[in-house]
């Protein structure tokens, strides 16, 4: 029922358009070249074809927001320069170790006259020569790792002391963690920018020779204001245009510092903290784990498992493993792929080869968005017409003008050939001429893709404040498109605020979970010693006592609070054993593990994942009395029962235990530690917890908007099916029990095992999928995209990186999220919250109606100036809007009147209508017939101003020159509060009530105020300057009457219905049907 009244509301909303049709990139090959629905790793052959069609008046202005293709290309130059050179200097230190009769190993000499400062035993140029040059020898004559931290006076358990004057040294000795980053433009390079459009440079010319031409003929004290008079609006327009672009640029640079402004972890007088990128300091310890960029060059202090891709460094795409003996340098910039540890930092920012990088391309290049691409196909085709206007204006007027037909005000003919100057001749040329080139100006809207980039950067500082931060441009308009968001569970749907609400242990429940009391010693202290040992976490209990802090993921965190209320000493409990081998946390296995080695010599592996996945591998368990019994089918039973209702309530369940190991068996070189596979069999059970992570306030809500929306929700997760079903009912994605049946909720391992063609069947009716792999996402994401869903998807993990790559959006979390994910994502969800990812679809949304708006208001103007212009050139050989006037309506038209426009807040109405089509259109019938109908009127009014204004106004007693004057005043005045009302118009293209919010958008208001009282002033005071006179207050009333009558006609003209079918796809049958006839005929 609610699908049938979903397709009929569509129906009826002709300005949403269809919210889907089937695509596939190869689609784009065949397709013109401004039909770009993807620019997400577009090819650069696409992008440089639409570049090469469209048609500029100023391409430093137009392109500035799109990418460099030039400069992309010398940027990769440099990275590979750069790449090279350090390669090369390594090859060189290891080449001097190595070589005979050359300084080896011990022999290696300290940079001449290093200058120590601060009281720290080592400097700067010690510091680098060690982490740039990767020289192992300098580092053992430093006392290795420890030495160097010593002199560097940090603890490599407790990191620097951190207070604040320590910081500053540290920074002053050794420099800080920011690189030199390349001055933005300046004011006056925009100003520069905008003086080199094309038609405004010939203006220029023109206004000159005109200035020249009218001192030479009238004196400095009249002839000036022609010629002048030009160059002024030409000025205005230029710093108008200056300010707008620069304001706009600011708004750019704020947004890409918050980019790279990332948060890291650090252990400062034994406490985890999180910092900044750029506070990160010389002697700085750091976690890491797989996600996580390495901030700064450093050396590996301890690590499991820990490999690095350093492809961003050296540009291969190859993982290094990395350990504190064989492999301890670590690079800035590079990605943990896996495992984790703590480095010491030795050198940051300019000292570090990613600082010198960043330094040498720090400029952004930008991007362009589909959206964009297409606006430069709609001012293309736009400008072509405008161009073959202005020049049948400029033909018109030149042949009436040299043969005698073009009459002054008085009633004189301008040209009598052999009789008029030829100065005069001259002059009456170059006023046609501005006309003709004033027309082009106003025709070629230059604006109209800039209007893009201004929406997409009013709507991204106000993202920022709706805890969005946008990575990528096109995404946010690409968000207003989306069909379906795969969602996470936890953490996005759910609070991630996890606490242990039930454990089971020794073969029963205990209650309350945290009374340690009901446990064995035996079994509550080898519970200790997993939860201590097999986590990324840690526990810093303050020195004057208190509640101990917990760091860690939000699963680690609630273990490891249930591992302090059972009576835990963190630090103590970690000294008592020494980690030999882990296996980190895998989300395809849902599980990690530790191999530890107790002072006894006895070895234990211990377990920690997925309830069901653990349980699987035990074999025994551990009774009340302590001992270690098998796990019987009645045992198994009641534990699998136990995980059912656990996890009927939402809760995640995660299973705990251990296996005993002989030492002797335990690999003793270093190479088959490394590829030792940790024993996950016969396993004994030490106990199940469940976790309560409560479903987000307002996420039900949330939900729901994106099903009136036409956006289809459904939750992709880790977790299993029992508990993803739970808390899909509670937020709503499942509508009731009956819902949750196969294929809506699924298994990722049912889904996998599919065929492709099976796949792309069931993809579309899956609501739920359960113990999710990051492939498994994958796979959805690719099998929607192919049925022809837009797709959003979240993810926070490392294995994430390539379903938000391959997904139309990828929306990364900003607090549990890695920096892979986050460096694969389009958008950052700041809070992690779902209700952020809705407030994302509807500025997407919002993007695309005020670029629409914007549209409907320009090619308004556009219209009704050219027909105006052109009807009274060709008929009486005049102008009623002359070159100033025009370059006024044209800076109302592209600057005033996208900033009112495309800074419209989005409204609730655009959450109530299905996504719009990324071949739909972009100008709908419904905004066809609302400027064909203003722009028939504006025609029609000012015409009969024009041939029947003397009459109408009742001057027969003026003067022919007066006359003349104020009924092209008149003209001017009503054209330009036509569009002043038309504003009003275009913010609501299918609502009745225009007013609605206006007065709410204060930028708006303001934007309609300033056209008003620049209006008043250019009538009143300017005269000369735009060859206007003073209008009585009557005629005023009639400028504004004229204006006004835009909005009862607009209603009216709302309530004319128009045809389902876009008039572009009516009018590219009948092309393709002529084509095929044509095609028969010749068969023939």
């Amino acid at each position: 029922m609610s699908e049938e009244i979903k397709s009929k509301k569509q129906k009826h909303d002709l300005e949403a358009g269809g919210s889907r049709r089937d695509y596939t990139e190869e689609d784009d090959d065949g397709s013109g070249p401004f039909d770009i629905v993807r620019t997400k790793s577009a090819p650069v052959h696409r992008l440089r074809r639409w570049r090469q069609a469209a048609l500029v008046l100023n391409a430093s202005r137009r392109f500035r927001y799109t990418l460099d293709l030039k400069k992309e290309e010398e940027r990769r130059q440099l990275v590979a320069k750069i790449r090279t050179h350090a390669q090369v200097i390594r090859a060189a230190v290891l080449f001097q170790e190595a070589g005979k009769g050359l300084p080896g190993p011990g022999t290696s000499t300290l940079p001449i006259s290093p200058t120590r400062t601060l009281d720290f035993a080592i400097s700067s140029e010690e510091l680098v020569a060690i982490s740039k040059e990767h020289d192992r020898t300098l580092l053992q004559q430093n006392g290795g790792v420890k030495g160097l931290a010593g002199k560097l006076k940090s603890n490599l358990d407790n990191g620097v002391p951190g207070d604040e004057t320590d910081l500053i040294n540290r920074k002053k000795a050794f420099g800080s963690n920011t690189y030199p980053r390349k001055k933005g433009r300046s004011f006056w390079r925009f100003v520069w920018d905008a003086c080199r459009d094309t038609t405004l440079i010939i203006l220029m010319v023109a206004a000159t020779a005109s200035l020249v031409l009218g001192i030479k003929t009238e004196g400095i004290k009249e002839g000036w204001y022609d010629g002048g008079s030009i160059a002024m609006a030409v000025l205005i327009v230029i710093i108008f245009t200056a300010v707008s672009d620069y304001k706009q640029s600011l708004q750019f640079q704020n947004l890409n510092e918050e980019k790279e402004n990332i948060q890291m972890e650090v252990i400062r007088s034994g406490r985890r903290i999180k910092v900044s990128i750029f506070e990160i300091v010389v002697g700085d310890v750091l976690p890491l784990k797989i996600g996580d960029q390495v901030p700064a060059d450093g050396l590996v202090i301890s690590g499991q498992s820990l490999s690095i891709d350093e492809s961003s460094m050296t540009g291969e795409s190859k993982i290094v493993h990395k350990d504190p003996v064989r492999a301890p340098f670590l690079m800035s910039g590079c990605k943990v792929a896996d495992g984790y540890g703590t480095m010491l930092v030795t050198s940051v920012g300019i000292n570090t080869e990613w600082g010198l990088l960043m330094a040498s391309i720090s400029e952004d290049n930008g991007e362009e968005t589909p959206l964009q691409v297409r606006l430069n196909g709609v001012a293309t085709f736009i400008g072509i017409a405008g161009l073959a206007v202005a020049l049948l204006v400029l033909l018109v007027l030149v042949i009436r003008f040299f043969t005698g037909h073009t009459k002054d005000p008085n009633g004189q003919v301008q040209f009598i050939a052999g009789k008029t100057k030829v100065g005069d001749a001259i002059d009456g040329f170059i006023k046609i001429f501005t006309v003709a080139v004033t027309i082009v100006v106003v025709a070629v809207p230059e604006g109209l893709p800039l209007a893009v980039t201004l929406t997409l950067a009013y709507s991204m500082r106000k993202m920022m404040a709706d805890k969005a931060l946008v990575r990528r441009l096109s995404a946010c308009e690409t968000m207003g498109s989306a069909t379906t968001i795969c969602s996470d569970k936890t953490g996005t749907l759910t609070l991630n605020e996890m606490t242990v609400a039930e454990a089971y242990t020794c073969g029963q429940k205990i209650d309350p979970p945290g009374n340690k009391t009901l446990l064995p010693s035996t079994v509550a202290s080898l519970l200790i010693e997993g939860i201590a040992q097999n986590t990324t976490g840690s526990v810093f209990v303050p020195e004057g006592g208190g509640a101990p802090e917990i760091s860690g993921s939000p699963t680690e965190k609630a273990i490891l609070q249930w591992g302090v209320n059972l009576g835990m000493d963190f630090l103590s409990v970690r000294s008592d054993s020494v980690i030999i081998h882990a296996f980190p946390f895998n989300s395809e296995k849902k599980r990690g593990g530790v191999a530890l080695k107790l002072s006894d010599s006895e070895v234990r592996v211990h377990w920690k994942g997925a309830a069901e996945i653990v349980l699987a591998s035990c074999t025994s368990y551990i009774n009340s009395e302590a001992h270690v019994v098998p796990l019987d089918e009645d045992k198994l039973s009641y534990f699998k029962k136990a995980i059912e209702d656990m996890a009927a309530r939402s809760l995640r369940c995660v299973a705990i235990a251990y296996t005993p190991y002989k030492i002797e068996c335990v690999p003793s070189s270093d190479e088959e530690l490394d590829n030792w596979q940790l024993p996950d069999s016969d396993l004994i059970l030490l106990a199940i917890v469940g976790i309560k992570d409560p479903c987000r306030p307002g996420v039900r809500d949330a939900v729901q908007l994106c099903t009136n929306a036409g956006v289809k929700v459904r939750m992709v997760t880790g977790d299993n099916l029992q508990t993803a079903r739970a808390i899909a009912l509670e937020c709503g994605i499942l509508g009731s029990d009956g819902d949750a049946t196969e294929p809506n909720i699924i298994e990722g391992k049912t889904f996998r095992s599919l065929t492709e063609t099976q796949r792309l069947e069931v993809a579309e009716k899956i609501s739920v999928m359960g113990r999710s792999s990051p492939n498994d996402k994958l796979l959805l994401v690719q099998a929607l995209r192919k049925t022809g869903h837009v797709v959003a998807v979240t993810g926070d993990g490392t294995n994430d990186a390539p379903a938000l790559h391959e997904a139309d959006i990828g929306l990364a979390m900003g607090i549990q999220g890695t920096e892979v994910a986050k460096e694969s994502s389009d958008i950052i969800i700041l809070d992690d919250n779902f209700a952020s990812v809705v407030k994302v679809v509807r500025w997407g949304r919002s993007v695309y109606a005020n670029i629409q708006k914007f549209i409907q208001f320009q090619l308004t103007v556009n219209v009704a100036a050219l027909i105006i212009n052109v009807v009274a050139a060709v008929s009486s050989g005049d102008v009623p809007l002359n070159a100033v006037q025009l370059l006024w309506v044209n800076l109302i038209m592209d600057t005033l009147g996208a900033l009112a426009l495309a800074t419209e807040p989005p409204t609730d109405h655009l959450m109530h209508r299905p996504p719009v089509g990324r071949r739909e259109p972009l100008i709908t019938n419904i905004m066809w017939r609302n400027l064909l109908i203003q722009a028939l009127y504006q025609v029609t009014v000012l015409l009969i101003l024009n041939f029947r204004g003397r009459d109408i106004l009742n001057q027969k007693n003026d003067t022919s020159e007066h006359a003349f004057r104020v009924r092209n005043t008149l003209i001017f005045n009503a054209f330009v509060f036509c569009q002043v009302f038309n504003e009003f118009n275009a913010r609501k293209p299918d609502e009745i009530n225009v007013w609605k919010g206006a007065t709410k958008n204060h930028l708006f208001m303001a934007i309609i105020l300033i056209e008003v009282v620049l209006q008043f002033i250019i009538i009143f005071f300017l005269g000369k300057f735009a060859s206007t006179v003073r209008l009585s207050w009557k005629l005023w009333l009639v400028s504004i009457a004229i204006g006004f009558v835009s909005w009862p006609l607009a209603a009216v003209g709302k309530l004319i219905p128009v045809p389902e079918k876009p008039l572009s796809e009516f009018f590219s049958r009948k092309i393709r049907r002529r084509r095929n006839s044509d095609d028969g005929e010749e068969m023939r």
